[in-house]
């Protein structure tokens, strides 16, 4: 690994780095708005196109183990390159889809393309830098990344005004050549051929083995993902809770969306300046306790039937902009001590947080309930959890 410093002016390959993460929050948000459309044009209840969203996070969740051996094997950009190439593929499919149940199933070769965008970054960010000034790009990248879900809901909405739902996967096809074409121009290749790893089933049972059996890795890894799993159920819930439910029209959907990942973004910047002089296990301490508080207090007033969409909008703001300091401080701790199987380490790390968001997910889009009460349920028992996770990480520490 790479003792590097992380320069105050970020370098043009963590702006990259940040864009290929997106991907992953593109492919979710640009299309939220467009719910009610698809679910008219495709002729299906709502809650089959939600399961869209679903079968993309399992594929998003399964496959990024692949990517870890391969990425420690032959590098961090060739396996780029294949799954991009996936991605442009099964968003052209997606645009194509007669069905849902066609849809459903280009949605998650889309997603096994896209995960390659979440596995690899965190890997060559590891390359470059210890945990601190790890943890410190991590936050940064979510500035970047963070655009996305502002944007994509946005863009989502006005161009589904325009053109239609099927327009949206044809830009992200685009979104994903731009991609190929960016890597292929400005990064380099950051995993020296020395530090490959042989690419065998018994190296790659011997890694993922080790890494479930130490504590502090999945601690921290469920720290995080259990944090990013209530973002999921915000995801998945919130069209039918803001769009159905509270009567917000579809074009300024991504208004509030976009305000939220706002809270997301401001947090990890914060984050990043805290990280100059203060440890990361201190901060992601204190978010975890707000994260909880936030999730607790909104469940308790929609059970006591005082929640309106004013009153979930700043709960909701709350837990995003804790996030923001869990997430890049959960990952850069779980990462810490993992040289020479940080791509598997990334990878069983993505594949883990992504499982949690998927399940919490499948809750939500099957939990029918008028209100907000399934969104928030889960959000709260996601946050409770997270902090759990954290503590238990200490203990292991």
């Amino acid at each position: 690994m790479s003792s590097h410093t992380l320069p105050r002016t970020l370098p043009g390959w963590l702006y990259l780095m940040g864009a290929l993460t997106a991907i992953g929050p593109v492919s979710i948000d640009m299309y939220l708005p467009a719910f009610p459309a698809m679910a008219a044009g495709l002729g299906v209840p709502a809650g089959d196109v939600e399961r869209t969203l679903a079968a993309y996070l399992i594929g998003l969740a399964a496959s990024q183990v692949f990517y870890g051996p391969l990425a420690d094997r032959f590098g961090r950009k060739p396996p780029l390159y294949a799954a991009l190439a996936l991605y442009i593929v099964a968003s052209l499919g997606c645009a194509l889809a007669s069905d849902v149940d066609a849809l459903a199933a280009w949605r998650a070769l889309q997603a096994v393309g896209g995960a390659a965008g979440i596995v690899i970054p965190r890997a060559v960010i590891r390359d470059h830098y210890d945990t601190r000034d790890a943890a410190r790009a991590l936050s940064m990248l979510m500035l970047i990344m963070g655009l996305a879900p502002i944007l994509a809901p946005l863009i989502g909405g006005q161009l589904l005004e325009i053109t239609g739902w099927r327009s949206l996967f044809g830009l992200m096809a685009a979104c994903g050549a731009a991609l190929v074409i960016a890597v292929a121009l400005t990064m380099d290749e950051s995993l020296p051929r020395d530090k490959q790893v042989a690419l065998s089933w018994r190296n790659i049972g011997r890694n993922y083995l080790a890494l479930l059996r130490h504590r502090r890795f999945l601690a921290y890894a469920l720290a995080g993902g259990l944090g990013m799993a209530g973002m999921f159920s915000y995801i998945v819930g919130s069209p039918r809770v803001f769009i159905e439910y509270y009567g917000v029209p579809p074009q300024y959907y991504g208004l509030l969306f976009g305000l939220n990942a706002v809270g997301l973004i401001g947090g990890s910047q914060v984050s990043a300046r805290l990280l100059r002089r203060l440890p990361p296990e201190r901060l992601l301490g204190t978010a975890q306790r707000v994260l909880a508080v936030a999730g607790l207090a909104a469940l308790a007033l929609t059970l006591a039937g005082w929640m309106n969409l004013a009153l979930l909008m700043a709960c909701i703001f709350i837990y995003m902009a804790s996030q923001g300091f869990v997430n890049p401080n959960a990952a850069a701790l779980a990462l810490a001590g993992q040289d020479g199987r940080l791509g598997v380490a990334s990878a069983l790390m993505g594949t883990l947080q992504l499982s949690c968001g998927a399940a919490t997910g499948l809750v939500v889009s099957a939990w029918q309930a008028a209100g907000p009460l399934p969104l928030v349920a889960v959000l709260c028992a996601c946050a409770c959890l997270s902090w759990l996770a954290g503590q238990a990480a200490k203990a292991f520490a």
